[in-house]
């Protein structure tokens, strides 16, 4: 099982990070993208890639029946399955961790984030709640200039895939409240597998 914890900059995916690396042994990871091999650029073409990676490094977790988990990225749900090798996944859970627009400007004023790019957080933050629940939702906010191997068809066909998403807000958690939260969601992820 691929599972992926994203959401937006400022939404608390680090911090889960941190804190749900030494719960859960049977689950490879958690792990970031700038962990999975080459030099990071923080483009999509490069983000695609890294994906996939991800994706690769899940396949080999499920050969040896294990779990994969990926967070602390903002990583679409639609990047994941249009990974060229996300065809052979046994399967995909999303967990997005949300946070209101002024909880979300407070924390990144708060790590020394550029205030100037705020708003283009926060409408990345408001897309990816469209998008975890209506994966036909403005897909060009990730397909365009990216890698030209992703197989984005396999979800914007009409009949593509789909996927569920459980919503943790954190707006008004701390950390380990987000932490304790997230953890329960991979206990009941496990569990079902």
């Amino acid at each position: 099982m691929f599972l992926l914890i994203t959401g937006a900059s400022g939404a608390g995916k680090s911090t889960v990070r941190l804190d749900v690396a030494p719960q859960f042994t049977d689950v490879l990871g958690p792990a970031e993208l700038a962990e999975l091999g080459g030099e990071p650029q923080w483009t999509l073409e490069w983000r695609h890639q890294a994906v996939e990676r991800a994706v690769c490094r899940a396949l080999a977790a499920q050969a040896a029946g294990r779990h994969f988990l990926l967070c602390g990225d903002p990583v679409p749900p639609g990047e994941v399955i249009a990974a060229p090798s996300a065809d052979r996944l046994n399967g995909l859970a999303v967990c997005l961790l949300d946070v209101r627009p002024e909880v979300q400007s407070v924390r990144l004023r708060a790590r020394g984030d550029d205030p100037s790019l705020l708003p283009r957080h926060h409408a990345f933050a408001e897309w990816m709640r469209h998008h975890v629940k209506d994966p036909t939702h403005r897909p060009d906010v990730i397909i365009g200039q990216g890698w030209s191997e992703m197989r984005w068809h396999r979800w914007l066909a009409p009949d593509g895939i789909r996927w569920t998403a459980d919503v943790i807000d954190t707006s008004d958690l701390t950390p380990a409240q987000v932490a304790i939260r997230a953890s329960a969601w991979i206990r009941n992820v496990l569990a079902a597998a």
